[in-house]
C-alpha cells in the first residue's frame, strides 16, 4: 500500500467527495469505517496506518473505531465538532506569490472550505507554503485582535486554528519564504 496516496483519496472521501466509493457521511463528517474498507478495498490495518502515520493527523476514529472522519478541512457541509476557543495572540498561514493581490484587497477566505485554516506556529505555516505551487510567503494574523473584534476561532481535534475570514487589516506579510 502506498501510505501517501491512500491518505490523499481517504481526504477526498471524507471531506470532499464521498461519493466518489459511494458512501454518505453523518451530519457530523462520520463515516462507516466497514464502507471505507470496502469502497477502497483495504484492510483495517491499512486504515489504521493511514491514520496513525499521517503527517497533518487529519483523520480520527470514533471511541469503538467503527466510523472515521475528516478533522478539518471540508468543503461539504458537515459539523466535525470542533471547539470554539480564544486563539493566541498571533498565528499564522502559509500561502504562495500569486495570492498575494487578493489577500491585500479580501484578506484570507476559506474559498470552498468551510474555514480558513492557520497555524500556531511558522514552521508549520512554512511547511503549508511549501506544498502549494509557487514562491512560498508567510502571513502573521493579529488573531487576539481579531478575537477582541469579535470574530471567532475554533480548534480542531489535530491542532489546527479555524476562523471563517480573516480581513486584510488583521494581515502582516512577514516575507518569510519557505
Amino acid at each position: 500500500m502506498d501510505i501517501r496516496k491512500t491518505s490523499k483519496f481517504l481526504s477526498l472521501i471524507l471531506r470532499h467527495k464521498p461519493e466518489t466509493i459511494g458512501i454518505t457521511l453523518d451530519k457530523n463528517g462520520w463515516a462507516n469505517v466497514a464502507e471505507i474498507l470496502r469502497g477502497m478495498k483495504i484492510s483495517f490495518a491499512d486504515l489504521e496506518k493511514v491514520v496513525a502515520e499521517n503527517d497533518k493527523q487529519r483523520f480520527s476514529f470514533n471511541d469503538d473505531r467503527t466510523k472515521i472522519r475528516a478533522n478539518q478541512g471540508h468543503s461539504i457541509s458537515v459539523d466535525v465538532e470542533v471547539e470554539e476557543k480564544i486563539p493566541p495572540a498571533i498565528l499564522y498561514h502559509g500561502t504562495v506569490e500569486k495570492n498575494l493581490k487578493s489577500i491585500a484587497e479580501r484578506g484570507l477566505l476559506k474559498m470552498n472550505r468551510l474555514h480558513v485554516h492557520l497555524s500556531a506556529d511558522i514552521e508549520t505555516a512554512k511547511k503549508v507554503a511549501a506544498r502549494r505551487s509557487g514562491n512560498a510567503v508567510i502571513y502573521k494574523i493579529f488573531a487576539q485582535k481579531m478575537f477582541d473584534d469579535g470574530y471567532k476561532f475554533y480548534q480542531s481535534k489535530n491542532g489546527v486554528w479555524l476562523t471563517e475570514h480573516v480581513p486584510p487589516q488583521y494581515l502582516e506579510g512577514i516575507g518569510a519564504r519557505a
